[in-house]
């Protein structure tokens, strides 16, 4: 029996990553990725365990990610917790520190003149990543949590992005994504479908999609041409006949163009 084509690109990975694995590299990245998703300090015997490893066999790695400044231990508990090294360093390289920098003030305008929450998101390891967010003056406003991530294919955001990706590219994501896999054939068919006319009219609207009577309005932020593939959303209430989704679209274009353009993305949509 053939392997599908997700499965064998898993396969490979699995087979290239045992070929060219470094050992010790390997338990330093466990270390620090283990820190990471707990959240709280923990002794060199609690990181043995969890990783299944000798107390012995991580003395030394310890000591040399604490000497390089990537943890720090406590004198009195001897548990390590990861210091702020490795934030910096991804502060410094972030492919989309320039594009937040280009991106707050006019999504600070639009706040203002539309008078509604706005989010700039990017696709980043398969997901949906919120970058930054103005939020509406009104009183009673939606807010979405930055740094949050969250599904391409149940998102405005995501919709958007995927529909500009290249054929072969987006093919490659969605066969990476679980969800994706265990839809029907019509449901695939149906949803590529609707990112094709999502790419022909050039925005997307959705209602009700994570909560009743929320209300997405979302352009792309550069064309299919631009390094990052970038989304621009309102998000709003709907309340009565109101809000004027219709009435905001322009602008919402003119700062997506504005953005694609002070960021440097090539490609921008007209």
């Amino acid at each position: 029996m053939r392997a599908r084509p997700a499965e064998a690109g898993t396969m490979a990975a699995e087979e290239r990553r045992a070929k060219y694995s470094v050992p010790a590299v390997e338990k330093a990245l466990d270390v620090l990725e283990y820190l990471a998703e707990l959240a709280v300090p923990a002794t060199q015997a609690q990181l043995a365990r969890a990783l299944g490893r000798q107390p012995g066999e991580i003395f030394r790695l310890l000591t040399c990610l604490e000497l390089r400044g990537y943890l720090r231990r406590d004198p009195a508990s001897g548990a390590y917790a990861l210091t702020l090294k490795l934030f910096e360093l991804s502060r410094t390289h972030s492919p989309y520190q320039r594009l937040v920098e280009a991106a707050r003030p006019w999504m600070r305008r639009l706040a203002e003149t539309v008078r509604e929450t706005c989010h700039l998101s990017v696709l980043h390891q398969d997901q949906v990543l919120v970058l930054a967010q103005e939020e509406s003056p009104r009183p009673l406003r939606l807010s979405v949590e930055v740094g949050s991530r969250h599904s391409p294919l149940r998102t405005a955001s995501g919709r958007i992005m995927l529909a500009h990706l290249p054929e072969r590219e987006r093919t490659a994501l969605l066969d990476r994504l679980p969800e994706w896999r265990e839809q029907d054939a019509a449901a695939r068919d149906g949803f590529i479908d609707r990112l094709a006319a999502l790419r022909e009219r050039g925005h997307e609207r959705a209602e009700g999609e994570r909560f009743a009577g929320i209300l997405d309005l979302g352009v792309p932020v550069g064309g299919p041409m631009a390094s990052i593939k970038a989304a621009l959303i309102i998000a709003t209430l709907r309340q009565g006949d109101g809000p004027d989704l219709d009435a905001m679209l322009p602008t919402l274009q003119a700062t997506a163009r504005a953005i694609a353009t002070e960021a440097g993305l090539r490609g921008s949509p007209s």
